[in-house]
């Protein structure tokens, strides 16, 4: 980690930098990925606050949307029609103080608040850093479900795949919605193409979630099993990013962006981390650029985007006209030291000394 800000930085890496740059490291071919930044209007703080809302939902998808095939979750004013987002409102009875190490909202702050767990610090990949939920792409998350928004053919246009890889588009957008529900509690899916489910509490549904989890359960069996449609046009991507070919964890992972629908709540339900918050994403930058929170390069750059924006509509809508580029860090040898940068993310560019070898990428 560096000494200034909250970079994510494994002391391994440059002995690995350089065992890759001398041909002595074969890159590990990444696992496909899908995490969401889940936003709302509304109040900061810790998660599970929320205040009561209906579940009222009034804009759906048919499974073949026109070719502004994803304007139901982009258009501005749609958002909340169309994800069952919050309207804006006071803050929560009883709501906590952010926990130490994160900054308290700033009082009158505009903008959408993004929901963030800490990974616990034992765990081996970015142990202690903040990010959003999300995970690997089950290979049975390619099963056929019931179907609500962009087609999937249309989804492989957008996430950068080939034209017929519309199974495994669904797939990525499966696993969005799946770790959604089994890191946070909240469920982007509904008993209609027009609907979304109110209410994901109870020991029924955290025993379906444990059974997910547990991977003793499909997403697929889950969603036909209690008679629901997945909404694909609650959600659009914002980026994508493939972990460094010398990391021994590689991931190509897609980052979504969606609303948190009306009558949800979320709640900590990760055995993988130990804290979760909604915070605004200018905030969550300025702990990491204070170094009290620790980031991977993904998760700060997606939230300095963010940042620009003044509501969960408005950061849905900028989403459908996003670059999907993969970005993957480069190594070089420049001077006798080692560089690894993103490209163009010139703030994550490392200049480590004493480097040997020739140049990785």
């Amino acid at each position: 980690m560096s000494t200034t800000n909250g970079q994510w930085y494994p002391p391994e890496w440059p002995e690995r930098i350089r065992l890759l740059s001398a041909g002595e490291l074969t890159p590990v071919t990444p696992r496909r990925a899908a995490t969401v930044l889940l936003l709302r209007d509304g109040p900061c703080g810790t998660a599970g606050q929320d205040a009561p809302r209906d579940a009222q939902d009034t804009q759906g998808g048919d499974g073949e949307h026109t070719p502004d095939e994803f304007g139901a979750a982009g258009r501005p004013g749609a958002a909340r029609e169309s994800a069952g987002a919050p309207q804006p409102a006071a803050a929560a009875e009883g709501a906590e103080t952010p926990p130490e190490g994160l900054p308290d909202p700033a009082g009158g702050a505009v903008g959408p608040a993004v929901y963030m767990l800490r990974r616990r610090a034992s765990m081996a990949f970015a142990g202690g850093a903040y990010a959003y939920p999300g995970g690997s792409v089950d290979p049975r998350d390619e099963r056929m479900v019931t179907w609500a928004g962009p087609s999937r053919a249309q989804w492989a246009r957008r996430l950068g795949l080939d034209p017929g890889e519309g199974t495994q588009a669904q797939a990525i957008v499966c696993a969005a919605v799946r770790e959604t529900f089994e890191e946070a509690g909240v469920l982007l899916a509904g008993p209609t193409p027009h609907t979304v489910v109110a209410d994901t509490t109870g020991d029924d549904w955290e025993a379906d979630r444990a059974a997910l989890v547990a991977r003793d359960l499909s997403f697929a069996e889950f969603l036909d099993r209690r008679g629901l449609v997945l909404r694909s046009d609650l959600l659009n991507c914002w980026a994508r990013w493939i972990t460094p070919e010398f990391e021994p964890r590689r991931y190509d992972t897609w980052f979504f962006v969606a609303a948190l629908p009306r009558g949800q709540r979320t709640r900590n339900a990760s055995t993988e981390a130990d804290r979760t918050v909604w915070i605004r994403p200018g905030d969550a930058a300025d702990g990491y650029d204070r170094g009290e929170l620790l980031m991977m390069p993904p998760t700060i750059a997606t939230l300095r985007q963010l940042a620009d924006y003044g509501s969960v509509a408005d950061a849905l809508a900028a989403a459908t006209d996003r670059d999907l580029t993969p970005v993957l860090a480069r190594a070089r040898v420049e001077n006798g030291e080692l560089v690894l940068s993103w490209p163009g993310h010139e703030e994550f560019t490392k200049h480590i000394p004493g480097a040997t070898g020739g140049p990785s990428a």
